[in-house]
C-alpha cells in the first residue's frame, strides 16, 4: 500500500510539472516595442499634361503591380445616375480603339496579370500586376485601356443586365438594406447617400450616357499613376511618359469637390423584413476626416470600443450575452468626410438588449478612461495590423493613395505607429464624448417589425445628449 500511494504521489507531482511546464510552454512571449513604419524610397513627378506618377522600387519578386488612379467615382454620378460610373468601369474592360475586349484580356494574361477595374465613392481604380519583365508594356496596356475605352455598345445591355442582378441580389441581403437607408439618411442629397438604383434607372441608361460621363470625368488633370515593384527606374518612367503623356487635358481642370454636410439629430429608422430570424442594427453618426488631428486618437477610440475583435461591444453581446455572432464598428472614410458606425445582426428577442448594450459601453467609456493594460493590447493590434497592410506591392500603393487623397504627406504613414502609441486612457475617454453624442446617433434597424416594435421604441428621437 505504502509503496503504491508513493507511486501515485510521485505520479502527481509529475502531472503537476508536466502541466506547469505546459502552461508555461504555451503562454506567448512578450511582444516587443512596435517598430515605426519606414515609407519605401519613391519618386514623384508630373507629366505636362497634369498626370501624377509615383514609382516605387519595392521587394525583391520579380513583379510589379500598376494602379491607374482617377478621380473620379460615385461622387461624380447625378442624382438619377446612381451606379453609371460603375457601368462605365465595366464598359472599359470591353476593349479600346485598337483591341478587343479579348485582346485586351489576353495580353494582360501573358505578362502575368489581369485588369480590374473598381469604382468608390471618389476614385476608379485601373489596375494589373505583371511580371518585371513585361512592366514597361502593361504600362502601355492600362494607358491604353484608361485613354482610349471602346465602350461599345454591344456590350452595354449584358453590363445592364448583370447590374440589375447585382441590385436584386444586393438589396436582399438585410446588411445592405440597413447600410442604404443609414447612408441616406446621413447624406440625403449627396451622392454619398444613393448607394443603390433603381431598376428602371438601370434599364434607362443608354450609351450617350456612358461616354458623357466618361469625357466629363476622365482626363490627365484627375489621374495619378502608381507603379510599385521591382523594375527598372529608368525604363519604367520612360514607358510612363510615352503611355500617358500625350493624353489631352480633356475638359477637367481638376477633381470635382462636392463636400457633404451630413444630417444632425436622432433618427431611428425601422425596416421591416416579416419573418426574418434576426435584426439587422446599424448606429452611427458623422466625425471627422483623416485630415483632422484627432483622427488617430478616434481610431485608437473606435478599435478599444468596437473595432476588433477584442473590443469592449464584441466581449459584452457576442461573449457575455451572445445576442450577436460577428459585431464589428468602423470609421468610414471619404474625401473631407467620415462617419463612425456599430452594426450587427443579431437575434430578433435581443434587438432592443443589443442597442442598450452599445449606448452603455459608448457611455462607460464616455465617463471613465479605459486602463492602460487594455490600450496597450489596443494599441500593439493597430500597430502590427498597419505594419501588415503596408506589406505588398498593392498595400504601399494603398497608402501612398490614401495620404494623397486626404492631403496628408508621407509623414502620416512615418509616424502613424508612434501616434497610435501616444493616445493616453484620457484621450481615448475625451474623443469618445467629443464624438459619439448619443443624441446625435442614426439608428437603423432591419427585421421582423411585428417583433421589435416595441423593442427599438425608446430609441426613438432624443434630445442632444
Amino acid at each position: 500500500m505504502k509503496t503504491i500511494m508513493k507511486t501515485l504521489a510521485v505520479l502527481a507531482l509529475a502531472l503537476a510539472c508536466t502541466s506547469l511546464a505546459t502552461a508555461e510552454k504555451q503562454k506567448p512571449p512578450a511582444g516587443g516595442p512596435p517598430k515605426a513604419f519606414k515609407v519605401p524610397p519613391h519618386t514623384d513627378f508630373t507629366l505636362p499634361n497634369g498626370v501624377k506618377v509615383t514609382l516605387i522600387p519595392y521587394g525583391n519578386v520579380p513583379k510589379v503591380t500598376v494602379d491607374v488612379i482617377v478621380r473620379s467615382g460615385n461622387l461624380n454620378e447625378g442624382e438619377n445616375q446612381v451606379w453609371i460610373a460603375d457601368i462605365t468601369g465595366n464598359l472599359m474592360k470591353e476593349g479600346t480603339t485598337t483591341r478587343s475586349g479579348d485582346q485586351v484580356a489576353q495580353q494582360a494574361a501573358g505578362m502575368g496579370g489581369a485588369i480590374t477595374i473598381t469604382v468608390g465613392p471618389d476614385q476608379t481604380q485601373i489596375q494589373s500586376d505583371a511580371l518585371s519583365e513585361f512592366g514597361p508594356r502593361m504600362v502601355a496596356l492600362l494607358a491604353d485601356v484608361t485613354e482610349n475605352p471602346a465602350l461599345p455598345a454591344s456590350e452595354l445591355d449584358r453590363l445592364k443586365k448583370d447590374a440589375v442582378r447585382r441590385l436584386t441580389i444586393e438589396l436582399s441581403q438585410p446588411g445592405n438594406m440597413a447600410l442604404r437607408q443609414f447612408r441616406k439618411v446621413l447624406y440625403p442629397d449627396h451622392p454619398y447617400g444613393r448607394l443603390y438604383p433603381t431598376e428602371a434607372m438601370v434599364n434607362a441608361y443608354t450609351l450617350d450616357d456612358v461616354r458623357k460621363f466618361y469625357s466629363s470625368n476622365f482626363g490627365a488633370p484627375r489621374t495619378h499613376v502608381y507603379v510599385a515593384g521591382k523594375f527598372d527606374a529608368a525604363a519604367m518612367r520612360k514607358a510612363v511618359t510615352d503611355a500617358f503623356g500625350p493624353w489631352k487635358t480633356g475638359t477637367q481642370s481638376g477633381p470635382l469637390v462636392n463636400i457633404p454636410k451630413p444630417q444632425s439629430g436622432r433618427t431611428l429608422d425601422l425596416i421591416d423584413k416579416p419573418g426574418a430570424p434576426q435584426s439587422t442594427v446599424y448606429i452611427g453618426l458623422p466625425v471627422l476626416d483623416p485630415s483632422n488631428s484627432d483622427y488617430i486618437p478616434l481610431l485608437v477610440m473606435d478599435s478599444l470600443l468596437g473595432g476588433s475583435f477584442g473590443s469592449r461591444i464584441t466581449a459584452n453581446i457576442r461573449e457575455n450575452k451572445g445576442y450577436t455572432y460577428s459585431p464589428r464598428s468602423t470609421v468610414s472614410v471619404r474625401y473631407r468626410d467620415g462617419y463612425w458606425a456599430e452594426s450587427a445582426d443579431v437575434t430578433t428577442a435581443s434587438t432592443g438588449p443589443s442597442i442598450k448594450e452599445i449606448f452603455y459601453e459608448i457611455g462607460r467609456l464616455e465617463g471613465e478612461a479605459p486602463s492602460a493594460s487594455e490600450l496597450k493590447g489596443i494599441q500593439e493590434y493597430m500597430s502590427g495590423l498597419f505594419v501588415l497592410r503596408n506589406s505588398s506591392r498593392q498595400g504601399i500603393i494603398n497608402q501612398l493613395n490614401f495620404t494623397e487623397l486626404h492631403g496628408l504627406g508621407d509623414e502620416y504613414l512615418q509616424t502613424y505607429v508612434q501616434k497610435v502609441n501616444a493616445v493616453t486612457p484620457e484621450q481615448v475617454s475625451a474623443v469618445a464624448k467629443k464624438y459619439l453624442v448619443p443624441g446625435q446617433m442614426k439608428i437603423v434597424v432591419v427585421g421582423d417589425k411585428e417583433k421589435i416594435a416595441e423593442q427599438v421604441k425608446a430609441y426613438e428621437a432624443v434630445a442632444s445628449r
